[in-house]
């Protein structure tokens, strides 16, 4: 009986499909089946970019039964068949079928596409195609019920600015007008007619107009007169200003009194208590409430005197949101009194009315994670945070995370669980905690924080180890582009508290990783610049690098206090090393689609000193798996072309390194609704930069290096819904650096055991 419901299952919707779709069609009409766009440019004249995507979005109607999130035809129309052949029914189970299932159909009458032929030349006309032509078709398939639309556009030539005339200089307002014009791009003569450019000119001189203290005016204040008789096939462009522009938009103002009023949670009753701040603005505090005074001077940006400017006030909003202690947050900027703008007045007050939000705030998050090296399993994490703990949008957090993992596919060699455990405490405050003679930086992008670690790693068959961090940093963003996070110090202290036989016998082969492992206080010193931005929609640039120091400095206060030869605290060594790391991503747009290349180049060093003769194992470097080269597991690589035997458990410990190198190429393309694709290649490995006897092959070297490269390509499916990004990527090795059964460059042992696939969460880079 099962077996017979799930070949049912299967052939239904292949029936359905077979059945009539068009019963209850008119004879004079059709169902719609799509559109096509062709685009036929003036001969040697390259069509504007974005152009076809412009006129798909303003005539692009969704056809009938399409896929969820797209303009694609699904090929099952059971909503058609069940609106076709179930209607009319009042009551039973066809009746909640038709009400559930049925779908409506699109029909060439409700698609019109006569009126949107009239839409298709409104947007050429828009874009300085004035001479254009448009037609549509109607074709069919062996159903003449259901007919696809083809529009033909003939854009013709494009019209261009010949002349531009701008406002006569007769006063500081139109002196304004004319310098902001004169430095935008578009206003050349040469450039394309565009009516989208010459809105977006309009915006940006009443921004910069708004930003110099007239607070009033608009972009429809400005007006354009195009005259295309004058020089056929071109525009001559006058600027202009309103005839009726109103009084007050012809005015500069300045900033009079400043208010805020901070309301308790929830709208609470409370008592107005006021006060008055260092810089001239008053505080309307309803008490009680937690609320530090001094965030009035250092949040708002407009200054009772001052020039009043839009900036001020976005600047205010930002700064007072990023606090996020606020449920809600209004300004509003009025005159003193209501007959202040018929007197000419040029003061113009500020109010800013804010709502403390419940600063409490826990979570519960669950997941299983799956990682690319076969391990499996489920974490939990817990946190409670207290976003405005001393009243000046400090945020106090604790969070409780735990793990459990377990071995999984074909090469594990026994069962391998393991768990972790941690507690995290982390106390931010929303401004930069330094000396007062230091120079103070952009507060409202600015934030110190304190953090403590604890973690307890179980390897069951391996080791158990304890973790201690705490770390004292900066974050500040100088540009909207780069950020910066300073920690002055980060103290790490790892301990073995307990190892197995088989651990140690792994330890006692290879002496360096054995060294790397041991229990050790790690004082660092670290720094790290990133840098991300988009160029014109077309090009995107990211850069990121961190430069860490390790024992040097606490050793030099060590000796400074008078111990000299010691390099220890409490009796346990201090690592001593540097380390510094980076990436460069770039990406392009290919033409004005959304197809997208990505090229990454990652690297490091790392090189232990003093007191040290090996980097600890977690900070040195390992490639491989889902945001590495992606046609080997994670730690299956390198260093160099050192292979481990393949009989010994544990191999993945001694797979890392001190130099990293590795560069990857991407393409990602859409397929339909949020599914992406991709095909990428990917080359890199790990070396070392001494020798070690137990790893042969395993050191940086130059004529050796280019075979030392791992080399890998695949292809991947992308789920994108903005939020998140669901990824699985099959990579497919082309070149081992290792030695195997196979010589030539291409030496995988056979196209199966080439095969890694990877599922992950987000972009790899």
């Amino acid at each position: 009986m099962m077996r017979a419901l799930k070949y049912i299952c299967l052939i239904l919707p292949l029936l359905l499909a077979g059945c009539s779709t068009t019963k209850r069609i008119a004879s004079d009409d059709a169902l719609y089946d799509g559109m096509k766009l062709k685009i036929e440019g003036e001969p040697g004249e390259k069509v504007a970019g974005g152009l076809k995507s412009e006129i798909s979005k303003s005539v692009s109607v969704k056809p009938n039964n399409p896929w969820p999130m797209t303009n694609v035809r699904n090929p099952f129309p059971i909503g058609l068949w069940i609106w076709n052949h179930w209607s009319g029914h009042k009551h039973g189970f066809k009746h909640w079928v038709y009400e559930k299932w049925a779908s409506e159909p699109v029909l060439i009458s409700d698609v019109r596409p006569d009126l949107r032929t009239r839409m298709i030349d409104q947007v050429l006309h828009n874009n300085g195609y004035f001479h254009s032509s448009v037609d549509y078709k109607l074709t069919h398939g062996r159903n003449r019920k259901i007919e696809t639309v083809t529009y033909t556009v003939k854009t013709g030539p494009a019209f261009l600015l010949d002349t531009i005339e701008l406002l006569p200089d007769t006063n500081h307002l139109a002196h304004l007008i004319d310098s902001v014009a004169l430095r935008i791009p578009y206003l050349r003569p040469g450039s394309r007619y565009s009516v989208d450019s010459l809105a977006s000119v309009r915006t940006k001189i009443a921004q910069t107009l708004r930003n110099r203290g007239y607070y009033y005016f608009s972009p429809e204040f400005i007006e354009y007169l195009a005259d295309s008789i004058q020089n056929p096939g071109k525009i001559a462009l006058r600027m202009t200003v309103a005839s009726n522009l109103p009084a007050p938009a012809l005015r500069r103002y300045r900033t009079g009194k400043v208010t805020m009023i901070v309301r308790r949670a929830g709208n609470e009753p409370g008592t107005p208590d006021t006060f008055r701040t260092e810089r001239g603005a008053t505080l309307v505090r309803f008490m009680p409430s937690r609320f530090r005074n001094g965030l009035v001077d250092e949040c708002i940006v407009t200054r009772p005197g001052r020039r009043l400017t839009l900036r001020g006030i976005n600047n205010t909003q930002t700064r007072l949101s990023r606090l996020g202690i606020f449920s809600n947050i209004d300004i509003s900027v009025q005159p003193t009194d209501s007959t202040a703008l018929r007197r000419g007045s040029d003061v113009l007050d500020v109010t800013v009315d804010c709502t403390l939000d419940v600063p409490l705030e826990a979570r519960l998050e669950a997941n299983v994670s799956s990682k690319s090296n076969s391990y499996l399993g489920p974490g939990l994490l817990f946190g409670v945070t207290n976003r405005n703990i001393f009243g000046g949008g400090e945020q106090l957090s604790v969070t409780l995370t735990g793990t459990y993992e377990w071995q999984t596919g074909r090469r594990r060699s026994s069962v391998f669980n393991s768990y972790e455990i941690g507690l995290q405490g982390s106390l931010a405050f929303p401004r930069l905690l330094a000396p007062k003679f230091l120079p103070r930086l952009r507060r409202d992008l600015s934030w110190t924080r304190i953090t403590l670690n604890a973690d307890l790693l179980n390897r069951p068959h391996y080791f158990r180890m304890a973790q201690f961090n705490a770390s004292y940093s900066y974050d500040w963003n100088p540009t909207r582009y780069s950020s910066n996070t300073l920690t002055l110090l980060k103290m790490t202290y790892t301990n073995l508290l307990h190892t197995t036989t088989e651990f140690d016998s792994i330890m006692d082969a290879n002496r360096a990783i054995a060294e790397s492992f041991r229990s050790q206080f790690v004082p660092q010193i670290m720094y790290t610049y990133n840098y991300d931005r988009m160029f014109g929609g077309m090009n995107s640039l990211s850069w990121t690098a961190t430069a860490q120091e390790a024992g040097g400095v606490f050793c030099g206060l060590w000796r400074l206090a008078g111990r000299k030869h010691e390099k220890q605290m409490f009796g346990i060594p201090i690592s001593q090393f540097f380390k510094i790391s980076g990436q460069l991503v770039y990406g392009r747009r290919l033409g004005y689609s959304d197809i997208w290349l990505y090229g990454r180049v990652a690297s490091g060093v790392a090189h232990a000193y003093g007191n040290s003769a090996q980097v600890p194992y977690a900070e040195q470097f390992w490639v491989g798996g889902a945001n590495s080269i992606r046609a080997f597991t994670v730690r299956s690589l390198g260093p160099g072309s050192y292979r481990p035997k393949a009989d010994r458990n544990g191999n993945y410990f001694d797979q890392t390194g001190t130099f990293k190198f590795e560069a990857n190429v991407e393409l990602r393309f859409p397929i339909f609704g949020p599914l992406h694709g991709a095909v990428f290649l990917d080359a890199g490995n790990v070396w070392l930069l001494k020798d070690d006897p137990e790893r042969p092959g395993g050191k940086l070297r130059t004529k050796t290096f280019g075979r030392d490269l791992a080399l890998g390509t695949g292809a991947g499916l992308r789920v994108d819904i903005g939020m998140l990004v669901i990824r699985g990527d099959l990579g497919i090795g082309i070149h081992a650096p290792y030695a195997t059964s196979h010589r030539g460059y291409y030496n995988m042992t056979s196209f199966k055991n080439s095969l890694a696939f990877h599922l992950a969460i987000g972009y790899p880079f």
